[in-house]
């Protein structure tokens, strides 16, 4: 009897082409596509929230030893804030966006309106596991769609909660959440869809894409990458220094896709970035941060594992300068600075996430340039500097997601500013309306009424209709009085 209940619970590929075929009926149907029920699942997902704070605050505790500040404001405060913004928003992003018509198609008028895919997939991360599995929700609902939750198994309190949540709080036959581990993506990713999107790591994205390829359905992926700090010289450092450990330390302990993954300085100022960072650290930490509570641990023992195999390499192990202690059994590393590791070393050549920092000195900050170009286009990259001719080169020269200068990873809390990455750090954008934008079509519709039906478009052909039309295509007003006057250009 125990086996046939497990066999029922078994999710394969009948299993979730029987939820896509639900969610899709519910989409021809119309239900998504109501303003009010995109308001209604928007509200639902805010009361869900409002009640579950503590739940969710421990259930991110329990997958990571997340700090409850962290949980409260960077998990739960964020999405409160996108969902506020979309049923702020919302009506008028659904509205046609009016478009300007030339002479080719004159009379008409002609406008832009956003439609919604149909049924979408989304498959979140384990680091942010509340966060990055609704914010791209809320963009998929307020565009109108019906949509899949793939939850990360490593993150499984959270995965286990959201399950409960969404099917309490939010409309199942619309919105499911699918939980498991590859079986389960395999089987899902095997349906077809009419977007997915995937946040994670660069080899997961190439299966992910490969699967949609087989469907012709376009992806969001994501990513991340080895995301650079340039710290000039001249700059307030205790201020620059805060920023870069909130964003690298206090960003679930490294453990995030935009975190700082190696500081590039000049060799003259290394040693004082150094000292800073080891007041700051012991400030924030204090003097054996493995048993501060303000610390993410990591994950589970296959990340520790992948940590330590970075910072025990031969040529790394001995560029420590701050840190290095780790603790096995409680899954923690302490805040870890290294200084002037190898380029060829491990550390240098995959995305870190986690507690460890390199710093590579140059000679001059100009050099930084050319030394993050040579690699794979980051989801962010950072500058502090008060040089206005550096900040404008770093703009023009740095290619990344995002760059922000003077501080670590703040715009991702703005709204107003697309999320994405670029070549190996992603594809597509989120947040705010880029959200509704990208789980929406621009349809693009034109108006005609049956007056001013002129006979060029039609045939028998003629060298004078062949002139006029050139000259409506062009749209020059003088070409056009040429060509109905019957004059050549010579």
């Amino acid at each position: 009897m125990a086996s046939e209940v497990e066999k029922k619970a078994v999710f394969d590929i009948d299993s979730a082409k029987e939820v896509v075929q639900e969610l899709r009926a519910s989409f021809v149907a119309g239900k998504t596509k109501d303003y009010e029920w995109r308001r209604t699942q928007l509200k639902a997902m805010l009361k869900m929230m409002d009640e579950n704070e503590p739940q969710i605050v421990a259930a991110l505790r329990d997958d990571l030893s997340k700090p409850e500040l962290e949980s409260s404001i960077y998990e739960i405060a964020m999405l409160k804030n996108s969902c506020k913004l979309a049923l702020k928003k919302m009506k008028h992003w659904m509205m046609p966006e009016k478009a300007k018509t030339s002479l080719a198609t004159f009379p008409s008028s002609a406008e832009i309106v956003s439609e919604p895919l149909g049924v979408v997939l989304v498959i979140s991360a384990w680091n942010y596991p509340f966060l990055l599995s609704l914010d791209p929700f809320i963009g998929a609902i307020a565009a109108g769609n019906a949509i899949v939750l793939k939850p990360s198994e490593i993150s499984p309190a959270t995965a286990s909660l959201l399950a409960k949540l969404v099917a309490n709080y939010m409309d199942s036959s619309c919105i499911k959440v699918v939980e498991g581990a590859v079986p389960e993506t395999t089987a899902l990713l095997e349906q077809k869809w009419d977007k997915i999107m995937y946040t994670g790591n660069g080899r997961i994205a190439r299966i992910v894409m490969a699967a949609a390829a087989k469907h012709l359905t376009p992806v969001v992926l994501e990513l991340g990458g080895k995301c650079p700090v340039i710290v000039d010289s001249g700059i307030n450092l205790q201020v620059a220094t805060r920023r870069i450990i909130a964003g690298k330390w206090g960003c679930n302990n490294g453990q995030a896709c935009i975190s700082p993954d190696y500081i590039i300085t000049t060799k003259d100022y290394a040693v004082e970035l150094v000292d800073s960072f080891k007041c700051e650290l012991e400030l924030f930490y204090g003097k054996n941060p493995l048993e501060s509570k303000d610390l993410s641990r990591v994950v589970n023992s296959n990340h520790f594992a992948r940590l330590l195999k970075l910072l025990d390499e031969d040529k790394v192990s001995s560029k420590i300068v701050y840190g290095g202690e780790r603790d096995k059994s409680n899954l923690k590393i302490a805040p870890t600075i290294l200084l002037d590791v190898p380029q060829d070393s491990l550390i240098m050549n995959e995305e870190i996430f986690g507690p460890l920092l390199p710093i590579i000195t140059i000679d001059k900050v100009e050099d930084s340039f050319d030394l993050i170009t040579s690699g794979a286009k980051p989801l962010a990259a950072y500058m502090f500097t008060n040089n206005k001719k550096l900040k404008e080169k770093f703009v023009e020269k740095v290619s990344a997601g995002g760059l922000v200068i003077n501080d670590t990873t703040v715009h991702l809390a703005e709204p107003t500013l697309p999320f994405g990455g670029v070549g190996d750090s992603g594809m597509g954008a989120y947040h705010g309306k880029f959200s509704f934008d990208t789980f929406s079509h621009k349809k693009a519709v034109l108006y005609r009424s049956f007056a001013g039906d002129a006979p060029l478009r039609y045939p028998p052909y003629t060298d004078g209709k062949l002139g006029l039309l050139k000259a409506l295509l062009g749209g020059s007003i003088l070409g056009i009085i040429r060509a109905l006057m019957g004059w050549s250009k010579a």
